[in-house]
């Protein structure tokens, strides 16, 4: 298999991206700097917002979401807005708020389960923590990113000679007991959350008593690689859905003078429901949507018009076939690693798709020269979702389900293929430039 220098740069600037954000607030903060060095204007939802034809902005919720827009030469009622949205968050661990306790001379950190993380994967990794902590200022507070890119944290395994089933049954962990993280020793007369927030006010260089509170998650250290005999693959963390949201955002500042108003949703909260104020369900899009109208002269029957000429890709990853454990895939959808992106099918509406959304994709994907694939679960077992239908059924405009295939959904070391995302990234073009 022939991989082209610039589907190898794309992969490269995929696993660069990931790198750089081992949490939703870091995703974001990377997503705004791109941004803003490509000259898109930043947005404050509490200000007047004053938008001029032709020109490029953004803007954030709760630190977690973002949304990007270009607004396009034709009127809105003429070619209505071209939407791609994704998600910034991945299942995994995330610290509770007095997350250290200690005993038998060790510090651990008590963490609760993010969505739906394939829980053994995380033993025996090299992990550390980021995210955000909200820190006292003269002004009142204010929230600062935090990221240590040394491994800190270990789930170690417990030795076969005292769990002699694990390679019959699999490896159990008990989501309150089994999940601690090994952290430090314990120091003799500390309180167990003195010693741990001392060591996170340590690396923002503040005084431990100005910490109010903390959101962090556990990441894995190891960067991202590629893989294979010709190097064909790439695994990271996070490609369920960082992989999509890159490919949104490097299809957005692609897209020069585009004649639609191109927009790039992305949102936190996606792996637990989106019900939330930066979540898909929430009015982050629907608001940004209606400010964008409202500056550009449209009054409602005008907004509806232009929603009416809309179009949805929902971009999430999908399952690629894995050829150990062929009883898990319905029999005529073997979706294959690097063989072009999938539009995804559930006839109970957990994907958005529908015969004629799943044909305006395929048409982009010929303008793109972009192969595709089609995906159905197994009826027998349960479908997960998306935005998709979320955004579809609020907003009333066409949608489509697609993802880049890849394998190991969920685990903390995820794997894909090269050759997809640069599909991806230029099937997302053709939407924006259509």
């Amino acid at each position: 298999m022939k991989i082209s220098d610039q589907a190898r740069t794309a992969a490269q600037d995929l696993l660069d991206f990931i790198d750089v954000s081992p949490s939703p607030w870091h995703a974001v903060n990377t997503v705004e700097k791109q941004l803003t060095t490509a000259g898109f204007t930043a947005l404050n939802e509490a200000h007047a917002w004053q938008l001029e034809a032709g020109r490029s902005y953004f803007v954030t919720r709760g630190g977690a979401s973002i949304i990007a827009f270009t607004l396009g030469k034709q009127a809105l009622t003429d070619t209505g807005f071209r939407i791609v949205g994704a998600h910034t968050d991945s299942p995994g661990l995330r610290l509770k708020p007095h997350a250290a306790f200690s005993g038998d001379g060790l510090l651990r950190i008590g963490v609760e389960v993010y969505g739906g993380p394939i829980l053994a994967t995380f033993t025996d990794r090299d992990l550390s923590i980021a995210g955000r902590v909200t820190v006292r200022t003269p002004a009142g507070h204010e929230t600062r990113l935090l990221k240590f890119d040394n491994a800190l944290m270990r789930l170690p395994n417990l030795a076969i000679h005292m769990n002699r089933e694990v390679n019959d049954k699999g490896l159990v962990l008990n989501k309150q007991t089994g999940l601690p993280l090994l952290f430090a020793e314990s120091e003799d007369g500390v309180a167990a959350d003195r010693q741990f927030l001392a060591f996170i006010a340590a690396s923002l260089g503040v005084d431990a008593a100005e910490i109010f509170t903390f959101e962090l998650n556990v990441f894995d250290t190891q960067k991202g690689t590629f893989w294979g005999a010709n190097q064909e693959f790439i695994a990271d963390s996070q490609l369920d859905n960082l992989a999509s949201c890159h490919a949104a955002v490097t299809a957005l500042l692609a897209a020069k003078n585009p004649d639609s108003t191109s927009v790039c949703a992305l949102f936190d909260h996606e792996e637990v429901g989106s019900e939330s104020a930066t979540g898909a369900s929430g009015s982050f899009l629907a608001d940004t949507i209606n400010r964008i109208t409202a500056n550009t002269g449209l009054g409602a029957e005008d907004r509806l018009r232009a929603l009416a000429q809309s179009f949805f890709i929902s971009a999430d990853m999908a399952h690629a076939y894995h050829p150990n454990h062929a009883g898990a895939y319905e029999p005529c959808h073997h979706v294959q690693v690097n063989q072009g992106p999938v539009i995804k099918t559930n006839a109970n509406q957990r994907y958005s798709t529908n015969a004629d959304t799943a044909a305006r994709f395929i048409t982009l994907c010929a303008s793109a020269g972009v192969p595709y694939q089609q995906y159905a679960h197994r009826t027998d077992l349960g479908c997960g979702s998306t935005i998709g239908p979320i955004v579809a059924s609020s907003l009333g405009v066409p949608s489509v389900d697609v993802g880049s295939p890849m394998w190991a959904m969920h685990s903390i070391r995820e794997s894909a293929g090269v050759l997809d995302h640069g599909y991806m990234i230029a099937i997302l073009g053709a939407l924006f430039n259509s």
